[in-house]
């Protein structure tokens, strides 16, 4: 099997489920090619369960690598210090809920080493619930890098547990700021303000775990403050015009503080879109 040069990153936690785990690891070690490492970041003490599973696949993988904190501080803090220990430039990011389709690292790798003024590739996903042979929706994202850039007004340009990107262009514009939620929305704002090109390839590459906790997690009044703290960023930063500001903490933040049942059926007609 070919063997290409670049980390994957994904970090892990307490309330992750083992055998979500589980299948998020079998499909990186079953791509088309072999990624030369595999970096996971055990974000604060896990469950035995967790443990287990990891050990698994340590015994059967070489090429992963387990980092481990002593308390939990958050995704953005962990990645940023994750992405310091990947050793190749082109990482490709993974959660420990997902599953990789197997050609996801090929198609990535060879569209981002045949356009090198690329530095962001992602994909659209296939949301299932249970069983991923049951799709119930698929969220696509623009294709073009200056679609994309008009995109990113209003909504997160890319999928990002889809996404391989170079790392020195997220380094350059210093990571993921934890103190901004999400803290991947506002990376790519800041990259693409940097002048770094994104692509999404027009084909789903990764089954994307959903449930009630998804829409929920991306609700209530803390989530509804920390966009509209992202779009007064976009604002300064010149990567809105006021109109669209004014328009968009309107209907952001109305819709996040919507009770749960209301997003869930609005999250949905989004998705068929």
């Amino acid at each position: 099997m070919e063997r290409i040069d670049i980390s994957v990153l994904m970090a892990v936690y307490k309330k992750d489920n083992p055998a979500f785990l589980r299948e998020s690891l079998e499909s990186i070690f079953t791509q088309t090619v072999e990624a030369g490492e595999v970096v996971l970041l055990e974000d604060g003490p896990l469950t035995e369960a967790l443990y287990d599973v990891i050990k698994l696949y340590q015994s059967k993988y070489p090429a992963l690598r387990v980092v481990a904190y002593s308390v939990n501080r958050g995704l953005g803090k962990t990645l940023n210090d994750g992405l310091q220990l990947c050793k190749y430039d082109i990482v490709a990011r993974m959660d420990a809920d997902d599953i990789c389709k197997s050609n996801r690292f090929e198609t990535e790798y060879k569209w981002l080493k045949t356009h090198e003024d690329y530095d962001v590739i992602g994909s659209w996903v296939d949301e299932f619930t249970k069983d991923k042979t049951q799709v119930r929706s698929i969220r696509k994202v623009p294709e073009q890098y200056e679609d994309i850039k008009k995109y990113a007004r209003y909504r997160c340009p890319v999928n990002h547990p889809t996404v391989m990107y170079r790392k020195a262009a997220v380094q350059a514009v210093g990571g993921y700021l934890t103190e901004y939620f999400p803290e991947d929305y506002f990376l790519w704002l800041r990259m693409l303000k940097n002048g770094c090109k994104f692509h999404n390839i027009q084909q789903s590459l990764l089954w994307f775990r959903y449930s009630e906790e998804t829409v929920a997690k991306r609700g209530g009044w803390s989530y509804a403050c920390d966009e509209v703290r992202i779009l007064v960023r976009m604002l300064k930063m010149g990567y809105i015009p006021f109109h669209i500001f004014c328009q968009s903490v309107v209907i952001r933040f109305t819709t996040r503080i919507m009770p749960l049942p209301i997003r869930q059926r609005l999250y949905n007609l989004i998705r068929k879109t």
